[in-house]
């Protein structure tokens, strides 16, 4: 008897030691990209942007596992994007959001509380409706004053903290004052700046899954 319970316990341990040695499953998800024209593929064929690059990349790692949505549109604000999130939110029932918003109302001069107040209502809308939620943070040009881009940065920290989401304090890292990594207008990433960006945010998209 008691050789065999000292059976049972060694295959009960082989067992539990196979499922550790297992990798990890991952479900399959919706990720839904809300972003402006940097996420819209301004200025280039879809197939040359950032987005549409992260559904390769994801078809490679993840073979016809997940799906990207890209609900990004030229000339976007924050408060667009309140407007439209609900019924995105129904149509494609994603189960990551990543928000990519805030430099066209930084252009524009709008108050940072508003683009706070919009961000964080994005991220609750998205968070309501069982999604996680990444955030590509922005920045503005030195030109705006030095307080304004200061509040205007702070923004995603705040939000981020608050909600407890993930946050790439600037998506344009490696990319923004590059002239040759700028279309001619020097505002819109180029066709070649687009693996950069997509290098960028894939840490956190990848982490979110």
């Amino acid at each position: 008897m008691q050789n065999r319970n000292l059976k049972i316990r060694g295959i009960s341990y082989l067992a539990m030691f196979s499922l550790c040695l297992m990798p990890a499953v991952v479900s399959a998800k919706t990720i839904m990209i809300v972003g402006d024209s940097i996420s819209a593929a301004y200025g280039m064929q879809a197939e040359q942007g950032w987005v549409y690059l992260l559904q390769k990349r994801l078809d490679q790692q993840y073979p016809k596992k997940h799906k990207v949505v890209n609900a990004s549109v030229s000339g976007e604000t924050s408060s667009g994007a309140v407007a439209r999130l609900p019924k995105l939110l129904k149509t494609y029932k994603p189960q990551i959001v990543v928000i990519e918003l805030g430099g066209n109302d930084g252009l524009r001069g709008q108050s940072p509380l508003l683009i706070q107040k919009n961000l964080a209502n994005l991220i609750q809308q998205s968070q309501q409706a069982k999604a996680t939620v990444v955030v590509l943070g922005m920045k503005i040009p030195p030109n705006y004053g030095t307080a304004y881009s200061q509040a205007f940065e702070k923004n995603y920290t705040i939000v981020s903290q608050q909600y407890q989401v993930k946050l790439m304090p600037f998506f344009l890292t490696g990319v923004a004052g590059n002239k040759n990594l700028m279309q001619s207008d020097l505002v819109h990433p180029n066709a070649k700046a687009q693996s950069i960006l997509l290098n960028n945010a894939y840490p956190y998209i990848k982490g979110a899954l």
